[in-house]
């Protein structure tokens, strides 16, 4: 048996690395500039001020904090024409521009020089001290409102690919610049023009057909994984130790360390699976036996009628249905419409039975949602298999010894059919992580579920990411842990070969 788990954690390696894999592309696939996110959480709530002074110098440390300044694999793919840096450029708007640039002029030197030509003239407006000194004569709105037209005309020109649009751009800045007062950037836009030539003339097209392979060893995947600090000890992380030691990284909707959400979150999912689970098993295999033992009989057909008319009812809508009904004030207020426990909160002297005594009336009509489906499923499974093993020799053998009923039953019948059982137990683990969406939207329970919804909503793709690595994580602990119960149930099933 040691063996064959150790065997089978083995050939589990590759399939975690395919799902790093897939979580990863998801990741960095995804639409939207998360950098672009967090400099505006950061702006709203404050949570850089003492780091960064301004917006650019924010961008850049969001930049960092999340691994985007790195090429994103270990290898890249790429042309001649383009540049092996090309990462560093921490906008995403910036870096589309200069690929497409490159994609049409083939020569990365020229382009750089004029992407650093363009940033010069757009800092220039960053020292600038704006005051009436400056007007000479002219009204102070006036020159102010130039001088953010012209920082914006030239820090939307660095995310500008379009010839047309780049050349309208440039003389929108040129008429601009004829002011008296702004005739101190022209200098910079003569030479933004000079560069933009250079470009056009030089160009090398060719290249963009020429294949070159590019090696990374450190990258975002590689710091994904491992952590930015040692990949080997996790010493000397800054921002992230890994996935492989439970990091997952920064939530975007939260601003929270996702491991922290998890655990805050996973709680009250974890509960509802296992009562789910524990009550569904408590009811269904005793049920499932008894419809065996009495098949076709009038117990038989009406408790299959009942637990099928139940397992049709959809979740979303017996869950409205009994919010409806047993927590309207019209009908009747037995239970309390969402949460947990009561708003208030507890007394600081509450102790745990009076607690849980206070919860009681939140969890009940959760608890019926998420149980009853699985009463039709089950105890069918159970019946199904019990079937299938009454008329084995090995059950006439025992009955012909003269055992009882209960003895054939319970100790002979019931170890061989719980194996489709034990299947289905093997899910409570994934289950338990991603916890039920729709009911948790429903009940407005605080857990994974409500949580994944949320992070979909709000394009909070780390924590979507790392809820499918950890939820692929425990289907094949389910899976090794379904194995070994198989060989607990029937002494025929070994695995020493």
């Amino acid at each position: 048996m040691l063996k064959y788990i150790v065997r089978r954690v083995l050939v589990f390696v590759p399939t975690l690395i395919a799902i790093t894999l897939l979580g990863f592309i998801i990741m960095i696939s995804a639409p939207g500039d998360p950098v672009e996110r967090m400099v505006s959480a950061a702006q709203s709530g404050g949570e850089i001020g003492s780091q960064t002074a301004n917006q650019i110098e924010q961008k850049k440390f969001w930049n960092r904090k999340l691994g985007l300044d790195l090429p994103i694999f270990y290898f890249s793919i790429n042309t001649l024409a383009h540049s092996d840096t090309l990462y560093r450029i921490y906008d995403r708007n910036e870096r589309s521009a200069l690929d497409r640039l490159t994609s049409q002029y083939g020569n990365w030197p020229a382009i750089s020089a004029y992407h650093a030509a363009i940033n010069e003239l757009n800092e220039a407006h960053s020292s600038l001290k704006v005051d009436s000194s400056m007007a000479e004569g002219y009204s102070l709105d006036d020159v102010k409102e130039d001088i953010n037209k012209s920082y914006f005309e030239s820090s939307a020109l660095k995310a500008t690919y379009n010839d047309l649009v780049i050349d309208a751009k440039l003389d929108a800045l040129e008429e601009i610049y004829k002011a008296p007062y702004m005739t101190r950037f022209q200098v910079k836009l003569d030479n933004v023009r000079e560069k933009l030539q250079t470009v056009r003339e030089t160009a090398t097209p060719w290249k963009i057909f020429v294949p070159v392979v590019n090696f990374y060893p450190l990258n975002q995947y590689h710091r994904w994984i491992f952590g930015d600090g040692n990949w080997i000890t996790g010493s000397g992380s800054e921002f992230t130790k890994g996935v492989i030691r439970g990091d997952f990284g920064t939530s975007y909707r939260t601003k929270m360390p996702i491991t922290e959400v998890i655990g805050i979150k996973i709680f009250w999912s974890f509960f509802f699976t296992v009562v789910s689970v524990l009550m569904g098993y408590l009811v269904s295999i005793p049920l499932g036996i008894q419809q065996a033992v009495r098949k076709d009989t009038r117990f038989d057909r009406i408790t299959t009628a009942i637990v099928f008319v139940l397992y049709s009812i959809p979740g979303f809508f017996m869950a409205t249905v009994l919010l409806m009904t047993f927590s309207n004030p019209d009908v009747f207020h037995f239970f309390p419409a969402s949460g947990v426990e009561p708003v208030q909160g507890f007394g600081g002297d509450a102790g745990f039975l009076e607690r849980w005594s206070a919860r009681l009336p939140y969890l009940i009509l959760p608890g019926i949602s998420y149980t009853y489906s699985s009463f039709a499923f089950l105890s069918r499974t159970m019946r199904v298999s019990m079937l299938e093993i009454v008329n084995q020799d090995y059950i006439r053998t025992a009955r012909a010894k003269g055992l009882s009923d209960r003895v054939v039953i319970y100790k002979h019948m019931l170890r061989n059919a719980l194996l489709p059982i034990i299947t289905v137990f093997a899910n409570i683990f994934p289950v338990a992580i991603g916890g039920s969406v729709v009911l948790e939207v429903i009940f407005t329970i605080p857990g994974m579920g409500n949580e994944v919804y949320q992070a979909i909503v709000n394009q909070d793709y780390p924590m979507v990411v790392a809820v499918l690595t950890i939820t692929g994580i425990l289907t094949l602990v389910g899976y090794l842990v379904s194995d070994v119960l198989y060989a607990v149930a029937d002494p025929r099933i070994s695995y020493g070969k």
